[in-house]
């Protein structure tokens, strides 16, 4: 059961409009790392979850990033501002013009719609928080990008904020992960010579092998062959 609570979790606020930063923000909405694709991605993984604290950090997570995903649609309501203007409309923001009347629509920044494809989901826990780990440092560097170009104190103050919470979540997925060694597809990780074995192919030089093999601590061992 979900409930929506009409309070936004962290103030949305912008300078002025602009069309052009709203269709940048447009790519946290409905990108391929956006929050509309991690809220679903995490959902729909916790439902083969059996571990009921690990069930539950996938849920609250995916929870608060419907509350992110309501964030950047405020943030691009208010960046699309109340005229309909395609005339002085960037390439990229055009379509909030003449087909969504300025509404968020579940598009990147190109007016590619969202799709289920974006979601990876495979019923192996250490699978799927590795896959969690990358999507959340993906969309942190995706905001990134957005605050270097986006000269707006309003905006960049919400990226900032969602920024951060993509480390946090980062942060708690990692510690899951550590919660669930020898577990799943982790059970066989290591138990031959060959997981441990490492192909210099490439020429010239083991540069690999000699940065990573200079004490018998190493976990890799340099192919002699």
């Amino acid at each position: 059961m979900f409930k929506h609570d009409k309070s936004l979790l962290h103030e949305v606020k912008v300078d002025r409009p602009n069309p052009n930063y709203a269709a940048m923000m447009q790519e946290q909405l409905g990108g391929g790392d956006g929050e509309l694709k991690a809220a679903l991605q995490y959902m729909s993984q916790s439902f083969r979850i059996n571990d009921p604290a690990i069930k539950d950090l996938f849920l609250d997570i995916a929870a608060e990033e419907l509350s992110h995903l309501e964030m950047v649609a405020t943030t691009v309501n208010l960046l699309n501002g109340h005229n309909l203007d395609s005339q002085n409309a960037t390439v990229g923001s055009i379509e909030a013009h003449v087909f969504t009347g300025l509404s968020p629509a579940m598009t990147n920044a190109s007016g590619f719609p969202w799709t289920g494809a974006y979601i990876n989901s495979t019923g192996d826990l250490a699978a799927d928080i590795l896959s969690n780990i990358a999507a959340e440092q993906r969309a942190k560097v995706v905001y990134e990008y957005l605050y270097r170009q986006i000269n707006d104190k309003g905006v960049r103050e919400t990226i900032d904020f969602l920024l951060n919470r993509e480390e946090a979540h980062n942060t708690m997925f990692r510690e899951a992960f550590n919660r669930i060694q020898d577990t799943g597809s982790l059970k066989d990780w290591g138990i031959t010579k060959d997981s441990k074995l490492y192909f210099d192919l490439s020429t010239p030089g083991k540069y690999f092998g000699e940065l990573n093999n200079p004490k018998p601590t190493s976990h890799f061992e340099t192919d002699s062959n």
